[in-house]
């Protein structure tokens, strides 16, 4: 049988890499996506067998666009969507949460002899029609990753000292120079190995936490009130003793509400 497979990545040089590699198979037939945005309209238009994911890209991650194709596939034709493999560049310790979960993934930069073994498993899955077995799998790395046993602290970088906080007490994440610091009542403080905001989008998913421009990570919980600004965009004001204001980029306007249900 023919494996189609869509590489999703917003970086041309991967795709174009995997891309190549991926011609040495005669069995695999390979299409390309630069975001998630493109990657769902040819998954709802097409018929794809496998998913190279990226896991962090501008906007929605990878993780995104794994849940909204089993979402559209679930609509379309009652079946659970095509097999994931994600493509990452995670370090040791998630690398390893991959392993002891027995699911596979592709190391950036992907390795001919590791892809050839994760071709292998995925053609032994679609030869048993094991879609729903390795959707399963799936969900227990979304749990290795904190994805569905969302993390419950935070840590942080207070007085010389690494602290952990829980999630609720979080107003709101920002970039702020080479740093990502966590906004609370008691201040601006430092968080501890995270170094940009994709990677606490990602530890925080499944979480009331949202993404409302490129530079902020938000709680819902803790917006105290929000009303539309200008060019589509909207002015939130959250509940901390600063009353501090944050704007949603127009791109991520319609997102937002979809989360508030309004």
């Amino acid at each position: 049988m023919t494996i189609r497979a869509l590489i999703v990545d917003d970086e041309r040089p991967a795709r174009d890499e995997l891309a190549y590699l991926l011609s040495a198979y005669p069995d695999v037939e390979a299409a390309e996506a630069a975001s998630a945005s493109e990657a769902l309209r040819k998954l709802a238009d097409e018929k794809f067998d496998l998913v190279f994911q990226d896991i962090q890209m501008p906007g929605h991650d990878g993780f995104h666009v794994q849940r909204e194709a089993q979402t559209q596939a679930q609509a379309q034709s009652g079946e659970a969507g095509p097999l994931f493999v994600f493509v990452t560049a995670f370090d040791e310790h998630a690398i390893r949460a991959f392993e002891e979960n027995a699911l596979d993934y592709l190391l950036k930069p992907v390795a001919p002899a590791r892809l050839a073994r994760c071709l292998d498993r995925v053609r032994g899955r679609l030869a048993t029609d094991g879609t729903r077995p390795f959707q399963n799998a799936m969900a227990t790395l979304l749990g290795a990753l904190g994805h569905s046993k969302p993390v419950e602290r935070l840590a942080i970088e207070h007085g010389g000292r690494i602290s952990l906080i829980p999630t609720r007490d979080v107003v709101m994440i920002e970039a702020e120079e080479k740093r990502i610091v966590a906004v609370t009542n008691e201040g601006r403080l430092p968080c501890h190995n995270m170094n940009t905001l994709a990677r606490a989008e990602e530890r925080l998913a499944g979480l009331s936490f949202f993404r409302v421009n490129r530079a902020v990570l938000v709680n819902l919980e803790r917006i105290a009130e929000f009303s539309p600004w200008i060019n589509g965009k909207y002015h939130l004001v959250m509940n901390d003793p600063e009353r501090t204001e944050v704007t949603v980029s127009r791109n991520r306007a319609r997102d937002f509400r979809a989360r508030l249900g309004v």
